[in-house]
């Protein structure tokens, strides 16, 4: 079998650790023996999906100048590839520089963002250069990498996310008062106080309405202050995805910057009717499928909400095109293939040593 290495270089867990469960659980299937080099704080999560001597727990890299514990880590596992998740540009610059060092090494975009200028864009377009290949699941993504880091447009390959299709998919909860959830990071760049705020015009309506939101993060605490006196619950971490999703009238990403989102392809494969911002790929990925609205824009968010609420007919027939759409095209079996043969073309690449920054020949 092959061997492939996942790095995950983050301290919280969200939707790109998740893609990397997806991976884990089918590396066996497309025949691979996959490892992992997780950071401490993240390494308990993945423990039920390799046995103890394939996970490396090491001192987070991220934002860091250097990872020699993820080098050394990565050099006892031995890989044919290493797969490095990227939460944003320049963030993991440290652990994509160790992995260049030990074998053939593939990242994983998951969200374009910042990425330098100066001598920090060049050394990171030199990291970038060297790696065999770039994965990304949003075509806003592969254009940052051709355009500002200078890859190849042959090594990038837009791969979509997946998700686990549930053969009986929850739907619409039923509430008597129907229930909007969102679940995700508490940060900015999720949006919910736009979601608060769209909450504040509804209630202010007399629309009936309850709100739960999953999730944990740096923003907890202002976003709470934010909802005081409106019927929207914190619930805190979210283990059960499913189980969140199953008390769901319908689902709500707010979000101002994304790439593919997997909650928002878990809640169409439950059947949920979904209202979504406009970012990233979403709308070319749900179509006509879900409610698409502008980001920032509480006033469109509350009216596309409004529209739902008030009609359980609509929510169900939404549901049941979101879910027939989730079948077809989000599968995580789909995108572990495509992952797999990526990686096994980037296996026979030779290693430059390139976290000095040397560039690989395109």
């Amino acid at each position: 079998m092959n061997r492939v290495s996942l790095v995950c270089d983050s301290e919280n867990w969200g939707g790109a650790e998740v893609y990397l469960t997806h991976l884990l659980r089918r590396a066996g299937d497309q025949g691979w023996t996959a490892s992992l080099v997780c950071a401490g704080p993240l390494a308990a999560r993945f423990g039920p999906l390799l046995p103890p001597d394939r996970i490396a727990a090491v001192p987070l890299a991220r934002h860091s100048a250097a990872a020699p514990a993820v080098r050394a880590a990565l050099a006892a596992q031995c890989p044919d590839v290493v797969l490095v998740n990227l939460v944003d540009p320049g963030s993991n610059a440290a652990a994509v520089a160790a992995a260049l060092e030990v074998a053939p090494t593939v990242g994983v975009l998951h969200l374009p963002g910042d990425a330098g200028a100066g001598e920090e864009r060049a050394h990171l377009a030199g990291l970038y250069g060297a790696m065999a290949a770039v994965l990304t699941p949003a075509v806003g993504a592969r254009d940052q990498l051709v355009a500002d880091l200078r890859v190849s447009a042959d090594r990038v390959h837009v791969v979509p996310n997946g998700v686990d299709v549930p053969g009986a998919p929850s739907g619409p909860a039923g509430n008597a008062v129907p229930r909007v959830g969102a679940l995700g990071r508490l940060t900015a760049q999720k949006g919910l106080d736009v979601l608060i705020d769209a909450v504040r015009e509804l209630t202010a309506g007399g629309v009936p309405v309850e709100v739960v939101v999953g999730g944990e993060g740096r923003d907890g605490d202002r976003l709470r202050a934010a909802a005081v006196g409106l019927p929207v619950t914190f619930c805190g971490f979210v283990d059960d995805v499913r189980g969140f999703l199953a008390g769901l009238d319908v689902f709500c990403l707010s979000s101002r910057r994304e790439a593919l989102p997997l909650v928002l392809l878990e809640a169409m494969a439950e059947g949920l009717p979904c209202v979504a911002t406009d970012v990233g790929d979403v709308a070319p990925a749900v179509g006509a499928d879900a409610v698409v609205v502008p980001p920032e824009d509480p006033g469109a968010l509350a009216a596309a909400l409004a529209g739902l609420l008030a009609d359980p007919a609509a929510r169900a027939e939404l549901g049941r095109r979101a879910r027939a759409r989730a079948v077809a095209e989000s599968d995580a079996g789909l995108m572990a293939r495509r992952t797999f043969d990526v990686l096994a073309r980037a296996a026979r690449v030779p290693a430059t040593g390139a976290g000095n920054g040397q560039q690989r020949e395109s």
